[in-house]
């Protein structure tokens, strides 16, 4: 076969190739079209999402802290397959702002980055994206400073109690924080402390609170309470209270003995409501065999719940005379007048 001969084969070969292929090609494009739109449906149908939030850590030099609000959680999607995203744990993605590279206080802008740990790291075709993806932060210097704690009361104790005294372990506590911030901090309170309704000594375990979240107090953020209950203690006086004599032998009389006065102290919760009975101050007269003038002390029946911090008077004199000698007088007297 001549070179010219087989020149005109591959042309008529080539000729009909290309014709098979043409040959109705608006359908085979539109089938490879179809084809590929079914891969991508396919692969779309597969990709799945997950979302969860994640801590947002700050690494920063050690002479710089953050001085304004920012996030604390940022959003964090998982893109792929289900067998890709579900292994993944929280703790295996962790999100973090890089600010190392600023030396002095200012305004930044810088973008959120994502570490892969554990499951993450081995999980094929996996899309992690945080939002948001930059964060605006404003950098101060860091400060250092103790501050006392003061415990935020509530309530009251019992009525007739009252809180003596307190104490705080610690009663101080050191800060951290930027100096915008920390320079007007003069002291730390606690969490609440109900006083209502106690009666006795207490002793709480309780948190120092922290009023801004750009602060940190160092160690573990609690103090030891310990309240002192006592009873109130109050005095009172009584006066114009009568003095009565007991203990006379039928045979004699007395002269009203008159008023005496008391000063007491006690519980407050029982002195307040305490009414002097009768007999309160009184004098013994069971001794007296005769008529004459005594000087006999005043006694004051004060119930062992009180002291007796004064008393007026602490003695009395009293003019005792016979009975039978009155009784005769008086009739001596009725017998002149009618005769």
């Amino acid at each position: 076969m001549s070179e010219h001969t087989k020149k005109t084969v591959n042309w008529r070969n080539g000729k009909q190739f290309l014709a098979k292929i043409t040959e109705k090609w608006p359908v085979k494009v539109l089938s490879v079209v179809a084809a590929i739109i079914l891969f991508v449906f396919h692969r779309l149908g597969n990709v799945q999402e997950r979302f969860f939030a994640v801590p947002l850590h700050i690494e920063i030099g050690s002479n710089l802290v953050p001085s304004s609000p920012y996030p604390r959680n940022v959003r964090v999607t998982l893109r792929g397959d289900a067998n890709s995203i579900y292994p993944v744990a929280e703790d295996d993605v962790e999100a973090y702002l890089d600010l190392t590279e600023y030396r002095t206080p200012g305004s930044f802008r810088a973008p959120l980055r994502i570490r892969k740990k554990g499951t993450a790291i081995e999980a094929e075709n996996l899309e992690i994206v945080v939002d948001p993806m930059e964060i605006t932060i404003e950098l101060d210097t860091r400060l250092s400073k103790y501050v006392p704690v003061v415990p935020d009361l509530e309530g009251s104790p019992e009525s007739g109690y009252e809180m003596v005294s307190y104490t705080l372990e610690p009663n101080q506590v050191v800060i951290d924080g930027p100096v915008s911030l920390i320079s007007g901090v003069a002291e730390l309170f606690t969490s609440p402390i109900a006083l209502t309704g106690r009666n006795e000594d207490f002793a709480l375990h309780i948190r120092v609170m922290n009023p801004n979240s750009l602060l940190v107090i160092r160690g573990d953020g609690m103090t030891e309470f310990r309240g002192f209950i006592r009873e109130l203690i109050m005095i009172r006086n009584f006066d114009g209270i009568p003095i009565s004599v007991t203990g006379l032998s039928g045979d004699f009389a007395a002269p009203e003995a008159g008023f005496g006065s008391l000063r007491l102290e006690g519980a407050q919760r029982f002195l307040e409501v305490f009414e002097a009975p009768e007999n309160l101050l009184s004098v013994d007269a069971s001794a007296i065999t005769g008529p004459g003038t005594y000087t006999l002390p005043v006694l004051a029946s004060v119930p062992e719940t009180f002291t007796l911090s004064r008393q007026e008077p602490v003695e009395i004199t009293l003019q005792i005379t016979e009975t039978d000698a009155e009784e005769d007088d008086e009739g001596k007297d009725n017998g002149g007048e009618e005769r």
